[in-house]
């Protein structure tokens, strides 16, 4: 009986162990694993490169937003990203570029991405002053 009782004691240390063992490298990963990194450049409506454009980007959930800027030669590089799916958004003089939305980034490779930046294909229609005007109740 004794020795059932160690056998047992003894599996259960070296279960223990391996899941402790386990979560560790879990944690490490987490903490301070590889990341990932978005690289590229902003090209203007004319496909020259974009100087000190300003680029956002989040997780597609919505949450982490943040912003860099490119360099003189409109490069910019984004580091220490969670692997996430982002959407990624440039904009430089009052001109954007369309969401690169959906973008995966995996821990330890770099993607490389090319953000347009575009016109407005026509300007947003003013909605008549009589539908702006909020309904009232009598």
């Amino acid at each position: 009986m004794k020795r059932i009782f160690a056998i047992t004691v003894l599996i259960l240390c070296i279960a223990s162990a391996t899941v402790c063992s386990a979560q560790n490298v879990v944690l490490k990963q987490k903490k301070g694993g590889p990341s990932g990194i978005i690289s590229g450049i902003v090209l203007g409506p004319d496909d020259k490169p974009a100087p000190f454009a300003a680029i956002s980007y989040q997780s597609s959930g919505g949450t982490a937003p943040h912003a860099v800027h490119a360099d003189a030669h409109g490069r910019f590089t984004i580091t220490k990203l969670h692997s996430d799916i982002y959407d990624v958004r440039a904009s430089a003089n009052g001109i954007f570029s369309e969401w690169k939305k959906n973008f995966k980034v995996e821990s330890g490779r770099t993607s490389d991405l090319t953000l347009r930046l575009i016109y407005a294909k026509e300007m947003p229609k003013q909605m008549p002053s009589s539908v702006s005007k909020p309904a009232t109740k009598n």
